[in-house]
């Protein structure tokens, strides 16, 4: 069993609030726009972090990170990218693989949106944890926390940080 905390688009920012989530999951998941390498090494230095690169990352995040991050957790099948869309409108650069290979677990960020949504066409759920930055359209800081157990994604909690 494995308590993930899931956040994207920090822009560069990383503050107490979020750090007390950070500590308090067994691992970290970002799903693009880092901005500065100081807020994945801050939560590095306190859980396991896994990442993809955002639109908005330099050469030395897209050196750090993937575009793409796919892997097993516990027996979930896991996708992270940081532009990916949603169940009928996903990005073109991923829908040949979403089609012929979905995971059970797709997660993007980008928008700023949070969105939990269940894909019945691939038989997937898709998270999208919102910004926990203070830069973008968004209002309300957010990220996403849940358990992975075996092949299982249960006790899912949306994270609202406050006004950016």
């Amino acid at each position: 069993m494995k308590k993930i905390l899931l956040l994207s688009d920090t822009h560069s920012h990383i503050d107490d609030t979020i750090l007390k989530y950070v500590a308090q999951a067994d691992e970290v998941w970002h799903a693009g726009d880092i901005g500065n390498l100081i807020v994945t090494d801050t939560i590095k230095k306190i859980k396991p972090l896994r990442g993809v690169y955002g639109n908005i990352d330099d050469d030395k995040a897209r050196m750090e990170f993937p575009l793409h991050n796919r892997f097993m957790c516990e027996g979930v099948d896991v996708w992270i990218t940081h532009i990916g869309g949603y169940s009928g409108k996903y990005n073109p650069n991923i829908k040949t693989e979403m089609t012929e290979n979905p995971p059970k677990l797709f997660i993007c960020g980008h928008s700023h949106i949070l969105k939990v949504i269940f894909d019945k066409k691939h038989n997937l759920l898709h998270m999208n944890p919102g910004a926990a930055g203070t830069s973008g359209f968004h209002q309300v800081r957010t990220m996403l926390r849940f358990v992975i157990d075996d092949d299982k994604i249960k006790d899912l909690e949306i994270i609202e940080i406050g006004k950016k």
